[in-house]
């Protein structure tokens, strides 16, 4: 008889999970700094800096979402730059979303003297991604959805562009999560996902990691993440494998909870534009195509009056929180133009839709828009 592989969302709830009587189910954080070592280096674990058990039940996991293997780091910043430090080594320009995340691209810029220039381009206009490929060795950097426009990019055709140019391409997934979308099927050498935000979801920690079905890159990523210090506590890393357990039902609530609040957004009077995956005509079907199980919890609005105005309205909350990141299990919202340096629109709000009732969520915004 044949047994069906379990799914993705089964991995997450079960790894790390010990089934030895007497051993606890939810693994403990294994708090230790060294472990006991003699003889030649490298069969057991020496030092915490190289691996932690705890480490390796959230990569399990994390792993499953797209049939590869991850390296947990102590940030999403920390993973992003041992990902380029890794592959921009002998190429000389990496091309990043002129609309995507704000710190990928000062992260970028501060390489420079280590290898790659940060070049910026429009991840929707193919033409301009291929002129920009041929100028020479280059590392292809993707965000879709972007943070903060949820602008969607076409990961096939970035791919089939970034191979002919023999130039990897990497998709900052964080917004989606490889719960919605899998940029490895899609032709990407490395998928990269901030767990801060919603794949553990609780405004808790501080997480990133990378995933790939690369050997090469795999071993030089963990090389750079000890070498380079930027490790993740167990303490961290056991509330995320806590989180990952519950991630499929808020991810995929959050998203119906974007997409109804986005939805009402789009007829009120007060609400010049919505950027959302789930309601953008010009690229809803790749969106569909891309992220078939749900667009994610990140939406973002303009409204009418300028800064001054966006300001009042998210003061004006009573149960949307004003906070910075995205993905928790509370809803928040900002003006995003207040950090120097964003592209945005001066009265753009960004909202990350949380596990409160759509209904109440709606009422507070109507509330704040009035």
């Amino acid at each position: 008889m044949h047994y069906p592989e379990p799914s993705a969302e089964s991995a997450l709830i079960h790894a790390g999970t010990r089934r030895d009587r007497g051993e606890p189910v939810v693994p403990p954080p294994l708090l230790t700094s060294i472990f006991a070592s003699a003889g030649d280096p490298g069969q057991y674990p020496a030092y915490a800096r190289n691996g932690n058990p705890t480490w390796r039940a959230v990569e399990e996991a994390l792993g499953a979402l797209e049939r590869a293997e991850a390296v947990l780091f102590s940030s999403g910043q920390a993973a992003s730059m041992a990902l380029m430090l890794a592959l921009a080594d002998g190429r000389e320009r990496i091309l990043l979303p002129r609309d995507g995340y704000f710190n990928a691209r000062v992260l970028a810029a501060k390489l420079v003297p280590h290898g790659a220039q940060a070049v910026l381009v429009d991840l929707q206009d193919l033409g301009e991604v291929e002129r920009e490929l041929r100028r020479g060795p280059a590392l292809l950097w993707a965000e879709t959805p972007t943070n903060p426009l949820l602008r969607v990019a076409d990961l096939s055709a970035l791919a089939g562009l970034a191979s002919a140019a023999g130039a990897p391409l990497v998709v900052d997934n964080t917004v989606a999560t490889g719960l919605l979308q899998q940029p490895l099927d899609l032709g990407a050498v490395a998928s990269l996902c901030s767990l801060t935000k919603s794949a553990a979801g609780h405004s808790d920690l501080i997480l990133g990691a990378v995933l790939t079905r690369d050997p090469g890159l795999l071993a030089e990523l963990r090389t750079w993440r000890t070498l380079g210090g930027g490790i993740a506590g167990p303490m961290e890393t056991w509330l995320a494998l806590r989180s990952l357990k519950t991630m499929s039902l808020r991810v995929r609530r959050q998203s119906a909870t974007a997409l109804a609040i986005a939805t009402h957004l789009a007829s009120h009077p007060r609400v010049t534009a919505v950027h959302y995956p789930g309601t953008c005509a010009s690229t809803l079907e790749l969106a569909r195509k891309q992220m078939p199980d749900g667009f994610g919890p990140l939406l973002s609005f303009e409204v009418d009056g300028g800064a001054a105005a966006a300001d009042a309205v998210i003061a004006a909350a009573r149960l949307i929180v004003p906070a910075t990141s995205f993905g928790g299990a509370e809803t928040t919202w900002e003006r995003r133009g207040r950090w120097p340096g964003e592209v945005a629109p001066e009265s753009l709000i960004r909202l990350s839709s949380g596990l409160e009732p759509a209904e109440d969520l709606i009422a507070d915004i109507d509330h704040c828009l009035a």
